[in-house]
């Protein structure tokens, strides 16, 4: 891996950012990002893209000439979110995995607002900086909506389009606040709980996932926002094929309003609903390939 740009360097002095608690939590995500890196599973260039909002850090790996594909991680997440898929995707693609400024990964801290055109701003800087004019993008969660947006402004530089439990289409739901929030004002501070309740995540083969979520909430403050909705006819105007992957079980936004709106407003769209999943869709590797290569295939 090379390793000319330093990760997780975000800031050009030693004052904490405003999305961190502390420069002892900053430093612990940090180090755990660093150690996800070094064991990334497949060779990886790290790239940092100077943009309007930052530094923009991202992972490079695949076959130089093969297509584009560029991946968005969730909230309170970084390109650590893709380790499983990687090895399968960069056999294929040219991929792209870039870490969303304002999370806890390697870019800047900025968090241009949502609903304007800043996000599709920064992305363009991003795109820039890698060469690409057009390329298939995959977004999870607010990487996601992020990936909508971009697709919606910008449609003739999106080849294709996967979404996995994408916000801004169905309801956000609020109900697992509940379930996160009154154990803590009962003096019970079950952050392992909370996350479980949120992503879903349940399992012992899991417990490696969960304990990177305790880290990163431990420290990270996450944006509270209510993501602005896309509209029927925004959705409509969307020219490229479209995957959505969506849990039947999502406890943060309502899975089944997802489907629906797409299967109903999507021109070329495969909706998936997986029976038992929540939020945090796992083991997808090869649906998203299946899609992207049929797709590339076509070009």
């Amino acid at each position: 891996m090379s390793t000319a740009n330093r990760s997780g360097s975000s800031t050009a002095d030693d004052t904490v950012p405003p999305i961190y608690k502390s420069a002892a939590g900053q430093a612990a995500i940090r180090e755990r990002y660093r150690e996800v890196l070094r064991d990334w599973p497949v060779p990886a260039e790290q790239r940092t893209i100077p943009t309007r909002e930052g530094d923009t850090f991202v992972l490079v790996s695949g076959p130089e000439a093969a297509p584009p594909v560029v991946l968005l991680h969730g909230s309170g997440a970084n390109s650590g979110t893709w380790r499983g898929d990687i090895p399968s995707w960069a056999r294929h693609f040219r991929v792209y995995a870039v870490d969303l400024v304002g999370e806890p990964g390697g870019s800047a801290p900025s968090r241009p607002k949502l609903g304007t055109e800043a996000i599709a701003l920064w992305l363009d800087d991003v795109l820039a900086g890698l060469g690409l004019s057009e390329t298939a993008v995959v977004g999870m969660s607010l990487g996601g909506w992020h990936a909508l947006d971009y697709a919606i402004r910008r449609p003739e530089r999106v080849t294709a389009l996967a979404l996995l439990c994408p916000g801004g289409i169905g309801k956000q739901r609020y109900g697992w606040l509940l379930e996160a929030i009154v154990p803590r004002l009962l003096g019970r501070r079950d952050l392992r709980g909370s996350a479980q309740a949120t992503t879903g995540l349940y399992g012992a083969e899991l417990e490696p996932i969960l304990d990177d979520i305790v880290l990163t909430f431990t420290h990270f403050k996450p944006r509270t926002e209510r993501l602005p909705r896309f509209t029927d006819e925004q959705l409509r105007g969307l020219p490229m094929p479209v995957l959505a992957i969506v849990g039947d079980q999502d406890a943060m936004l309502d899975s089944a309003e997802t489907a629906r709106r797409i299967r109903a407003s999507v021109p070329d769209a495969t909706v998936l609903m997986l029976p038992g999943v929540g939020h945090a869709i796992l083991g997808q590797t090869d649906p998203v390939l299946n899609f992207l290569t049929a797709h590339a295939d076509r070009k």
